[in-house]
């Protein structure tokens, strides 16, 4: 069974820095990408960031990139985001998902594209 498990959310002050964590158990595929949504309250979940494993390749959505990085150690079976410069606007719920097959630029932002969710963790960015 495919579990993904978030952690390292919390309250940090807007221009402060979190970096989250989305560990990954029971996965047997070699091909997979691994991305990164948020959803504030009242609004849609959207997508943040996504890093393929067949090659690395990173996305990144236009209003983090520069602040966040996502980077996948494969020894831990963990993927994470690193957010830097934070926002008041950034505060929601963050979640990892996992795509069986890969993604690319194109598709790695639709939810409907990720087969496995983990449960979120919360990060609140106070002005």
């Amino acid at each position: 069974e495919v579990q993904l498990v978030e952690s390292g959310g919390g309250l940090v002050q807007a221009g402060g820095s979190l970096r989250l964590s989305c560990a990954a158990s029971g996965f047997t595929f070699d091909d997979y990408a691994i991305g990164w949504f948020r959803q504030a309250p009242g609004k849609e979940r959207e997508g943040v960031s996504c890093i393929s494993s067949s090659d690395g390749s990173t996305y990144y959505a236009d209003s983090v990139k520069g602040r966040f990085t996502i980077s996948s150690d494969n020894a831990k079976n963990t993927v994470y985001l690193q957010m830097n410069s934070l926002k008041p606007e950034d505060t929601a719920v963050y979640y990892c998902a996992a795509s069986i097959g890969g993604l690319d630029g194109s598709r790695w932002y639709r939810l409907f594209e990720y087969d496995y969710w983990g449960q979120g963790t919360q990060v609140t960015v106070s002005s």
